[in-house]
């Protein structure tokens, strides 16, 4: 496959849409052809980044790990930590962003970058699916723990939920987040207005209105939280789950990218602002939380309410202000769901846009009234409610369906970094760049995250029980392994078909042109139709 620096090639003429605007002519250069309509403003890309985070649920939904694993002191000084290569994560991403903003993003990026030999198999490993669909379920179930927690809190705390009916809320929550996410690309996009605004009222408020209502007794001084307590090494590293969970998903705007208008432009600045500002925020938000907490602990982690954050909520605020203030945070955590779903099953239709997942076939499709992957986004839910089958096993399993998040988009962020500099290849920068310094960003981030992987295999404890083992590995391996027989299945496995990026624009040269050339002329649908068929399993 040729480098970025590609002739821009001329589209099939499927349909007349007017002069081919500078997004349209790059994302041809890149191979493909306009399926979706850009609706997405920069604004509104940012609002996507940053509703996925969402600070205030998604510090909520980790909470849990980052108390026990060294309390307060490690929570503050391990988040500032983080954000510093938080930072250099998002410049090393923003810059790949900006050459090549397409729905396929990191594979894309591996296959672009990587040497002939290597780059099928890396391409194939770096599609990232297991871990948006992890983001998908993780977020999901996070939202079902604090629709629980709602239900005790005003159940006076008498409440207390099984783990059947925290699934059957997940389940729930999922199916409704699908629905939202299968209706037009104008409608998802009008969303995120909202969603930032609401977002950042919620971590204001937070920030204002929790020190000013809580009581006196569980008001902590300074010293207790910056100084006090210093924990053990590897607890304070555990403790990075909180940041690096709530401040992740760099590449959700690149997904979106083939919506967005001035991709090149907004995707990168989408990326590194919506992290920074989340950063920032959600410091200032972990300092407000651990100087009113108190200095109980251990009932915050096993209150009955079963949600930690919510537990101070309740020592702070009362059961009917927590009420009020965690309903809107069950709100965002809902909406975040849906950004994520959205953004996960574009990654999904663009890798079966090249025939690399099972039945590409069907889930190549555009729905010819909302133009949006509906079968994808349908696709990636029932795997994550599949993957949300672990809570059966215990804590600690679906604990690992959070750190899988982490580990897996890691892993899928290293491949393409380190490609870029590894291999010989012909990378040509967009607007964003950093120059020189693109190196030595990339390194040390790419080092940072192979730390981070490397960290969050290990469970908490030396010598743990079986209940408290780390299953990510578990997880992680297993899908890996299954990834790879998948690849190297004989006689029927990718090795075999998968090719990598399939052009769907005539005379390109990745461009299959016995599926594209000869149908020129036809119809949108029958072309697709034609070209999916060629390219699937």
């Amino acid at each position: 496959m040729k480098s970025l620096d590609s002739t821009i090639v001329t589209e099939v003429p499927i349909q007349s849409r007017g002069p081919k605007s500078s997004d349209d002519a790059l994302l041809e250069s890149l191979g493909y052809k306009q399926e979706f309509k850009r609706e997405f403003t920069a604004l509104e890309l940012f609002g996507v980044a940053f509703s996925i985070l969402g600070v205030v649920p998604s510090i909520a939904s980790v909470l849990v790990y980052a108390i026990p694993n060294g309390g307060p002191v490690s929570m503050i000084w391990g988040w500032a930590v983080c954000t510093i290569f938080l930072f250099l994560m998002a410049l090393a991403m923003a810059e790949l962003a900006s050459a090549a903003p397409t729905s396929g993003g990191l594979y894309y990026w591996t296959f672009t970058f990587s040497s002939p030999r290597w780059r099928y198999l890396l391409c194939w490993i770096d599609a990232n699916t297991i871990g948006n669909i992890g983001a998908v379920a993780s977020v999901a179930w996070g939202c079902a723990v604090q629709i629980m927690a709602a239900a005790s809190i005003g159940s006076n705390l008498t409440f207390v939920a099984t783990t059947g009916q925290t699934f059957g809320c997940f389940c729930a929550v999922l199916l409704t987040q699908a629905a939202i996410c299968s209706s037009a690309t104008k409608v998802i996009a009008r969303l995120q207005t909202p969603y930032v605004i609401l977002n950042s009222l919620v971590i204001l408020g937070v920030i204002i209105a929790l020190p000013a209502a809580t009581p006196s007794e569980f008001m902590n001084d300074a010293s207790f939280a910056f100084v006090t307590t210093w924990p053990a090494g590897f607890a304070f590293v555990l403790s990075f789950l909180a940041p690096l969970w709530t401040i992740g998903a760099f590449d959700s705007c690149v997904h979106i990218s083939e919506e967005a208008s001035n991709a090149s432009i907004a995707v990168p600045w989408a990326i590194i602002l919506a992290n920074m500002i989340a950063a920032v925020l959600g410091w200032g938000v972990t300092v407000a939380i651990t100087f009113c907490m108190g200095t109980d602990l251990e009932s915050i982690v096993s209150s009955p309410i079963g949600q930690p954050l919510a537990a101070i909520f309740f020592n702070s605020f009362g059961s009917k202000g927590t009420l009020a203030i965690w309903a809107i945070i069950v709100a965002l955590q809902y909406l975040m769901g849906t950004s994520v779903l959205t953004v996960a099953s574009r990654q999904s239709f663009a890798f079966a846009r090249d025939g690399a997942l099972p039945f590409s076939r069907y889930l190549y499709r555009i729905n010819p009234y909302t133009l949006t992957p509906v079968n994808c986004v349908w696709f990636t839910t029932f795997a994550a409610l599949a993957l949300g089958l672990l809570s059966f096993a215990g804590s600690a399993a679906i604990g690992a369906v959070f750190t899988l998040c982490v580990t897996a988009q890691y892993l899928a962020y290293c491949i393409p970094i380190t490609a870029r500099y590894a291999f010989k290849n012909g990378f040509r920068p967009g607007p964003f760049t950093l120059g020189s310094w693109g190196l030595p960003v990339a390194f040390t981030a790419v080092l940072w995250m192979s730390f981070c992987i490397v960290i969050f295999l290990f469970p908490t404890d030396p010598d743990p029980a079986e209940a408290d083992m780390n299953y990510t590995v578990v997880v992680l391996g297993g899908v890996m392994a299954l990834c790879l027989i998948y690849y190297y299945l004989p006689g029927y496995g990718g090795v075999y078909w998968f090719k990598g990026p399939i052009a769907n624009v005539e005379k390109h040269p990745n461009a299959k042109d016995d599926a594209l050339e000869s149908h020129s002329g036809e119809g949108t649908e029958v072309l697709r139709e034609k070209r999916a068929s060629d390219i699937a399993p």
